[in-house]
């Protein structure tokens, strides 16, 4: 895989439930097509060319070292990191970028600092890097899978998505469920609950609606509701629950 070089690697994040953040990877092969908003600005901001060379990822050769030198500088005011905001930690069919990944957790884990991981692909079962205070999570705004192949062309199986989640869940690390962005049903008609039941065994739910696309416009009492249920549902099963901003 394609290797790239970065100055800094650590980053305080402005997202309202995050601390600090890395992205160790440039560009995703899953290609999402909400559409996707780190493609959007990474565009933006010309560092990938077109949608081609964003599902071409890109390794950040030297992360290991900027980790190192900046976790010994940052170490005292870091509560904990999340894994990624702008590509995927476990991009599905990406060993090399699993295997880095997994150097990123066990190091962080060393110094005593818990990881937050969101994945559109398939967990491996922890070896050797891993804790209880790391939080696994996969993002799930459908159980439909021709919304999948559509809307997320390069990401794994929902169903295997939860599969695999449920069995970290099964020896003891606690996971979560990123449901953003949510869909509104002209863009796909499902039951939020058929969703919600499938996850029931989770320790935490996001839920957020989908930005950035001139379809979901005027859909604000639909997220209000969608919201609603996400709530009562948390509460009833002690799942902790989190409404993000703008949502409703």
């Amino acid at each position: 895989m394609e290797t790239i070089t970065r100055k800094t690697l650590l980053y305080k994040t402005n997202v309202e439930y995050g601390d600090y953040c890395l992205n160790h990877v440039l560009g995703c092969s899953h290609g999402c097509l909400y559409p996707c908003y780190a493609y959007l600005l990474k565009k933006r901001t010309g560092a990938v060319k077109d949608y081609q060379d964003w599902i071409s990822p890109k390794i950040v050769g030297n992360t290991m070292e900027l980790l190192e030198k900046e976790v010994h500088k940052y170490k005292n005011k870091i509560k904990s990191v999340h894994l990624c905001f702008s590509t995927d930690p476990f991009m599905f069919g990406q060993p090399e970028i699993h295997m880095l990944t997994a150097k990123i957790i066990r190091h962080l884990n060393l110094n005593d600092i818990p990881c937050s991981i969101l994945t559109k692909g398939l967990y491996p079962i922890p070896d050797g890097w891993g804790s209880i205070y790391d939080l696994f999570g996969i993002t799930l705004v459908s159980v439909n899978e021709a919304f999948r192949e559509k809307y997320e062309p390069g990401a794994s199986n929902l169903k295997d998505r939860i599969i695999y989640l449920k069995q970290l869940h099964s020896l003891g690390f606690k996971t979560w469920v990123s449901m953003e962005p949510y869909p509104t049903p002209n863009i796909v008609e499902q039951d939020i609950d058929e969703i919600l039941n499938s996850i029931k065994f989770v320790d935490k739910i996001v839920f957020g609606r989908m930005n950035y696309n001139a379809l979901t416009a005027g859909y604000e009492e639909f997220y209000k509701e969608q919201a609603k249920k996400v709530s009562e549902f948390c509460l009833k099963n002690g799942i902790e629950c989190y409404i993000k901003r703008g949502t409703v």
